[in-house]
């Protein structure tokens, strides 16, 4: 085995390879699934309730530190590839078990999801600790384009050329058409991340030194609010305009172009604008913009002055725009304050700060919705991001 450490660019192309990997899971999750349960007759309620498959994601700090130390162990080569081979096969089996079940009955279908779930959270610290010692200095920011950047491709394939599989093809031809994929987009980092070189390491990843830093505690505060700013009406969208008529294959046609398009393009202007302006007004950019397509959406459910079929692809794919653009300052945030040691864990915490709100947030948006109409709860959605702006830029003064 060469023990040559691989380019930049082939380590970019190869975590980039995970993340897309990743968000095509979490796409088919979060953005497809909703949309075909909701064609099928289900209650917003109970597909509020896939949020809860986010647990994982908000959890995985608990066992981020016992990975890195797997991964580093004190005498020898890193073990990246393993825990990503092992992690993708669960995934992959997965997703086939769940394109055998069907979509409904909807709870096994989440069980077998949940253990996806597990096994990509898993996979995502070992990528991201992998990335923060492969890349250097100012190589970083590509690796957060890869994330980011992949993370938008992923989703457009989840969210959006999964639903049209599953209108055209079937939902257990859609699921195993996203088996296949993920297979294929992990082969290059199995490849990749074999290279490596026998190191004695002495310092061991805790929670404890992550939780001790006063910079780790400001960014678990603000990846709080700003997911709650951002993202608290995700998993609604899909649903409303299901219900104004749009077909499976019109809402993923729309989903997948804001993803791959303005998703993308949101990730790369966002990049630049943080190198130029800092995080800061970028976050707060973000927020603003997101808040009033959310108002414009809670105006066409609740007066119908502005038509639905025209609301539709403005607020998914400004949506997917204001996303990228803010989370790739917010994840440079994140980059900055990751300790190298322990990246793996560090940024682990934060994005388990993420998912952990997204989980609540995106239950209590199906329950409200459910009870109180898409107006009213859009409305409310715009009304949080806004209150959210103060908060936002103070904890993002000082960086």
């Amino acid at each position: 085995m060469s023990t040559r450490a691989p380019s930049a660019p082939a380590v970019v192309g190869a975590i980039g390879g995970v993340y897309v990997a990743q968000s095509v899971i979490g796409g088919l999750t979060w953005s497809g699934l909703p949309g075909v349960l909701r064609a099928q007759g289900l209650p917003l309620d109970r597909i509020g309730l896939l949020s809860l498959l986010v647990l994982p994601w908000a959890l995985k700090f608990l066992w981020a530190p016992a990975v890195e130390r797997y991964r580093l162990p004190m005498r020898g080569r890193h073990r990246s590839a393993q825990i990503v081979l092992a992690g993708g096969l669960v995934s992959i089996a997965g997703l086939a078990i769940a394109g055998l079940i069907g979509p409904a009955p909807v709870l096994p279908v989440m069980a077998v999801l949940l253990a996806v779930a597990f096994a990509t959270a898993t996979v995502d610290i070992s990528c991201d600790g992998y990335a923060v010692a492969a890349l250097q200095g100012g190589q970083y920011g590509w690796g957060n384009a890869a994330q980011v950047g992949g993370a938008y491709v992923g989703s457009a394939i989840g969210g959006g050329l999964f639903l049209v599989l599953v209108d055209r093809a079937g939902w257990t031809m859609g699921a195993g058409a996203m088996a296949a994929l993920v297979a294929l987009l992990i082969l290059p980092f199995l490849l990749i991340a074999r290279a490596g070189t026998d190191e004695s390491r002495s310092h061991v990843p805790r929670l404890s030194d992550a939780l001790s830093r006063p910079e780790v505690r400001r960014g678990l505060a603000i990846a709080a609010i700003y997911v709650v700013a951002q993202k608290t009406a995700i998993g609604m969208i899909g649903p409303f305009f299901v219900d104004a008529g749009y077909t499976l294959t019109d809402l993923g046609l729309v989903n997948g172009a804001g993803s791959l398009g303005l998703g993308l393009l949101g990730a790369l202007f966002g990049g630049a604008l943080v190198r130029r302006l800092g995080s800061r007004p970028v976050l707060a950019g973000a927020v603003v913009i997101q808040a009033a397509l959310l108002a414009l959406v809670a105006l066409s459910a609740a007066t119908g002055i502005v038509e639905t079929r025209l609301t539709a692809p403005l607020a998914i794919a400004g949506s997917a725009a204001m996303m990228a653009l803010g989370f790739v300052a917010l994840y440079a945030l994140f980059m900055k304050w990751s300790d190298p040691r322990q990246a793996g864990v560090d940024f682990t915490l934060f994005q388990c700060m993420d998912a952990a709100v997204s989980m609540v947030a995106g239950t209590l948006a199906g329950i409200v919705a459910e009870r109180f109409g898409y107006g009213i709860f859009f409305a409310i959605a715009a009304a949080i991001a806004v209150a959210a702006l103060p908060a936002i830029l103070r904890l993002s003064r000082a960086t």
